[in-house]
């Protein structure tokens, strides 16, 4: 699977408000064992309080309306998560 950078905005399958990528391969408090592609927040709101984080798979992406900045780092981090990925 290829990651999405950070800062990339997004809708999900069957809901109305759009979601900003803020962190990847996060595991839910209440399964540890159940690891998410992607931590998001709202947008463009963003973080106002920790129970708005949502964790999300990248099946569950609807449609990309824009991809986050990325440079040489970004890459670099993105290649270690496809290889936790894996």
């Amino acid at each position: 699977m290829k990651f999405l950078p950070i800062g990339t905005v997004v809708i999900l399958k069957n809901a109305t408000k759009k979601v900003m990528v803020i962190g990847f391969l996060a595991t839910d408090k209440n399964n540890n064992k159940k690891v998410y592609d992607y931590v998001g927040c709202p947008y463009p709101e963003g973080v106002v309080s920790n129970k708005q984080y949502l964790l999300f798979n990248h099946a569950q992406i609807e449609n990309v309306f824009h991809v986050g900045y990325e440079d040489a780092e970004g890459k670099d981090i993105k290649n270690k998560l496809l290889e936790i990925d894996n």
